[in-house]
């Protein structure tokens, strides 16, 4: 009877230690891919011209959605092997090819005419504007700003107008 309780006991004071050591864990820590070790959900961008998204993770599955437009981001939140489960930004994806993939990342412009800035803030000079849909490479971003760059114009625009980055985002 003491071994048992002995043993429970550890194994409640292990759990215990174990609950711990996660909340010290930054939020999200925890969900890594078990392929590459990089957070998941992480944004990508389509590295080639067209890609396929599949039904699961091979050749031999069904396409069920094919990308068709250079640089779209994509929101991986999967993996296996050589194979990434995406979503774009309406929920639409599948298993693609991690060779079609990009780091590269870009971000989609969900806002038309939306007014790139030269400094991050409402009351600066506006450069030029951004049409609804526009792929847009993604620079530095503050807690509320992000500076975004496409077909040689670039200026700050509120991060609420863009699918690609995520709210408490921050970058160099």
């Amino acid at each position: 009877m003491t071994i048992t309780a002995s043993a429970s006991a550890q194994r409640a004071a292990l759990a215990a230690a174990l609950f711990l050591l996660l909340m010290a864990l930054p939020a999200g820590a925890t969900d890594r891919g078990p392929v590459t070790n990089l957070p998941l959900p992480r944004y990508v961008s389509l590295k080639a011209a067209e890609g396929n998204a599949r039904r699961g993770p091979s050749l031999g599955h069904r396409i069920d959605w094919v990308y068709k437009r250079r640089g779209v981001p994509l929101q991986i939140t999967a993996e296996y092997g050589h194979w990434r489960r995406v979503q774009d930004r309406d929920g639409a994806g599948g298993w693609i090819h991690y060779s079609l993939l990009s780091g590269l990342r870009t971000v989609l412009v969900e806002q038309d005419m939306l007014a790139l800035h030269r400094i991050p803030s409402t009351d600066s000079q506006v450069l030029a504007r951004a049409e609804l849909g526009v792929i847009a490479r993604l620079g530095e971003c503050k807690p509320d700003w992000c500076r975004i760059s496409a077909e040689g114009q670039s200026g700050w625009v509120p991060k609420t107008a863009l699918w690609g980055v995520d709210p408490g985002e921050i970058r160099d």
